[in-house]
């Protein structure tokens, strides 16, 4: 008997290391072995794209702003949009733990008690014959004992019956059913681990470009103001000549109506300044205007590095968490299909139970009360069109999920191809509109000279100041837009979040330090600097 057993748990071992449905593979990124964008063929690059390893764990410490990267770091804590994404990994992981449970004994303490009295018309009807008890004769007939047979059954008298005891129960895992379902569920999990990383990148980035922009913004009201100033002085110089008769009340009023419109655009931008701030107090879940009095002052403009490490196509299946998590979706749609698929094959469950049961509570600690009862029950399924159509419907999930693997890969080098791009191309544009607005300055210059010396109208004095005004916005948005393509460049790459230490705070990043190519590339040809080709 002992070897019996001994053989059966071995079998049964045996058969509990088999896991049926497929083993997942991790996909093989399909990338291009270098980038196809190349710099602009015309115009100056003040920060220059290489494909040096790119190193975009903490990219905003790159802008040199400690103020930026404060934000960025009590972010990392206190973004509800991160909070909850935690929470959400939380549950996932709690989740997993009840699923791999499975594979537990489930053991139960019941007790119980009961008042009970037996129907004579019930069961005991069948020897009684109505109620009325039962002959030697019958109890003979129906093999019951005689000393068993009380005078009449409608003689019976309630009685307690007090019952404790353990009842257990175990699915034995023969083909792996469990073993998928915690496969499966650890890779949903995993997946929303790397969807908080993906909403950590997100924050971060929107930190950035609203930090950005609310300096910009602070820049066009200064310049406004400045603007605004130089037009008050023409109107009270023209104010003066008209009240001299040097010049016409035409000219007093085209300077008064030139100060009355650029005042109107200040009342706009102080409202995008204040929604700016209380932006990033809302995105650290701060009270609005929480941060006006850190945020308020004016300073300049995050400064962009010289350059910016792309490294290679084939490195953004590591960095990107929505690559990262595209994988974790196929890996669960593939172990889904085992689950399914175990469906077809035997079950094997365990199950028993112990205790002890009197009619008297005094006799329930006898040995004598004991009861028990234990055996195995096998259950093997014949035909059942749900599992197949249930494995055929996993099977198509799998193949949705590696389709979506492909284009998630495919989407991610698009959106570094058109970042650097464009960070390229606006760079080239500021340039010609930094040009713009130097000849704009020396144009106005000239026309007040020409008014002053009466040698033109003052409405060229006017459509100098709008054409200064004009660029002058235009470089300051210009300077805007190339620090969100930069961004941009550093969300695409999927940088902002700690690969080794995912769930802990960033450490700064070495800004502006390029390698000795860089250096020696920067000295050379402008094809030299190992750019994004």
């Amino acid at each position: 008997m002992r070897l019996s057993l001994a053989t059966s748990l071995l079998v049964l071992t045996g058969l509990s290391a088999c896991t049926v449905g497929p083993d997942f593979k991790p996909p093989v990124a399909e990338t291009p072995a270098d980038w196809v964008t190349k710099p602009p063929k015309e115009g100056k690059l003040d920060s220059k794209v290489t494909t040096e390893s790119a190193d975009a764990v903490a990219w905003w410490d790159a802008f040199n702003d400690p103020e930026l990267s404060s934000l960025i770091k009590r972010a990392h804590d206190a973004n509800p949009d991160l909070q909850q994404a935690a929470l959400r990994i939380e549950e996932a992981r709690a989740q997993l733990k009840s699923v791999d449970a499975k594979n537990l004994p489930t053991v139960n303490e019941d007790s119980s008690y009961a008042r009970t009295r037996l129907s004579p018309n019930g069961a005991l009807d069948v020897f009684g014959g109505g109620g009325g008890g039962i002959t030697a004769a019958q109890a003979a007939a129906a093999g019951i004992p005689a000393s068993a047979i009380p005078g009449s059954f409608n003689n019976i008298p309630p009685f307690d019956l007090f019952q404790t005891g353990f009842d257990a129960s175990w699915e034995i895992d023969l083909f792996g059913h469990i073993r998928r379902q915690v496969e499966s569920a650890a890779a949903q999990t995993q997946g929303l681990e790397e969807a908080r990383h993906d909403a950590m990148i997100s924050v971060y980035a929107e930190i950035a470009r609203d930090y950005i922009t609310l300096r910009g913004v602070q820049r066009l009201i200064a310049i406004t103001n400045d603007n605004l100033r130089a037009q008050q002085d023409a109107y009270n110089l023209t104010h003066a000549q008209a009240q001299g008769g040097e010049t016409s009340n035409l000219d007093v009023e085209s300077a008064s109506a030139e100060v009355a419109t650029t005042a109107a655009q200040l009342p706009a931008l102080q409202d995008q300044e204040a929604r700016l701030i209380n932006g990033l107090s809302q995105l650290l879940m701060l009270d609005p205007g929480a941060l006006e009095g850190e945020l308020a002052p004016v300073k300049p403009q995050p400064v962009n590095p010289k350059f910016v490490a792309i490294g290679l196509p084939s490195d953004l299946a590591k960095r990107r968490p929505d690559i990262r998590r595209a994988e974790t979706a196929l890996h669960a749609a593939t172990a889904d299909i085992g689950v399914a698929t175990a469906e077809l094959y035997p079950k094997l469950s365990m199950s028993g139970s112990l205790g002890l049961q009197a009619i008297r509570f005094g006799k329930l600690s006898d040995w004598g009360s004991k009861f028990y009862n234990f055996g195995p029950a096998l259950s093997i399924p014949v035909f059942n069109g749900v599992t197949y159509a249930n494995i055929e419907v996993q099977e198509v999930r799998q193949k949705e999920a590696a389709l979506n693997y492909k284009t998630t890969v495919l989407g991610a080098l698009h959106d570094v191809e058109n970042s650097v791009s464009s960070y390229g191309a606006e760079q080239v544009r500021q340039h010609s509109l930094q040009k713009a607005a130097e000849a704009n300055e020396h144009s106005l210059s000239l026309a007040r000279q020409r008014y002053q010396a009466g040698l033109s109208s003052f409405l060229d004095v006017l459509d100098a100041e709008r054409r200064l005004y004009a660029s002058q916005t235009d470089v300051v948005r210009s300077s805007v837009t190339i620090g969100t393509n930069l961004i941009q460049i550093y969300k695409a790459l999927g940088g902002g979040w700690n690969l080794e230490n995912p769930d802990q705070p960033m450490q700064a990043a070495k800004a502006d330090a390029p390698t000795s190519q860089q250096v020696a590339a920067a000295t050379q040809a402008p094809a030299a600097p190992a750019p994004a080709k």
